[in-house]
């Protein structure tokens, strides 16, 4: 009889202590997630036109995928422990250190290719990041639930999440590197090579979704053959200054 008490009690402390891991598991993965986050919805009826049916099936993937490669999104997930390593991959692709290199570069370069290209990339960044927030107004789509601010994101605030802004500038930026400025096999790979990890690094850190990189890749690979189109070559820019030069002389002249 004492050998059964000493069973079942057994059984169920390990019941416990299974219970008390699971609702540390569950409290441990939950702890990522924004307070008041609510879960997408994505019933569907057979009475609902095929479209729509195919369209949250798709986005029910999107949305499940997003979530499993969210390992970075906060200290407490799966890969919590290199959150700062990713975040500093985040840093370099956002707009505030390339477009200030970008300016910097234009007034203090020496040639006038240099500064030509540095010009051109100034304007692509300013297209790019307009293009951008005007997607994200239009659409209006959340950023994820998992999605945890930091400080550089408390002085730029971001509510909106399609299309990843750092996946078109990646791309963007690689492809205008790789067009102007790059000319060595090593080189093309170490351009590409951090075009990738920074749009991953919108995935590990639960910033986006899915779509919302792979979007942005394509828009900011896109970009690149407007601004090719649009160049705007030195000499131009002279002819600009000196007409606009010209135009206020005469009307001072005029108003004297």
């Amino acid at each position: 009889m004492s050998t059964s008490v000493f069973r079942r009690n057994s059984c169920r402390g390990g019941s416990c202590g299974a219970r008390t891991s699971a609702e540390g598991n569950r409290r441990r993965s939950s702890s990522c997630f924004a307070p008041g986050a609510q879960a997408e919805d994505f019933s569907v009826s057979l009475n609902q036109p095929i479209v729509s049916i195919a369209l949250r099936f798709f986005l029910a993937i999107d949305l499940w995928l997003s979530k499993r490669l969210g390992v970075c999104s906060c200290e407490e997930a799966a890969w919590g422990s290199i959150r700062p390593l990713v975040r500093l991959v985040e840093f370099s692709g956002h707009v505030a250190p390339w477009l200030f290199g970008a300016v910097y570069t234009l007034l203090r370069g020496e040639t006038t290719e240099e500064q030509e290209i540095m010009l051109n990339l100034t304007l692509a960044l300013l297209l790019d990041l307009m293009m951008v927030r005007l997607l994200k107004r239009l659409v209006r789509r959340r950023m994820p639930a998992q999605n945890r601010s930091d400080i550089l994101s408390t002085f730029f605030v971001e509510k909106y999440s399609f299309p990843s802004g750092h996946a078109t500038r990646a791309a963007l930026c690689a492809r205008f590197l790789m067009a102007q400025l790059v000319d060595t096999y090593s080189m093309r790979v170490l351009v590409l090579g951090w075009a990738s990890l920074v749009s991953l690094s919108r995935l590990l850190l639960a910033r986006h979704y899915v779509t919302d990189v792979c979007f942005g890749l394509a828009m900011g690979y896109c970009q690149y053959g407007l601004v090719e189109q649009l160049w705007v070559s030195w000499d131009c820019l002279q002819d600009v200054l000196l007409l606009k030069a010209v135009v206020q002389v005469r009307s001072m002249w005029t108003g004297l």
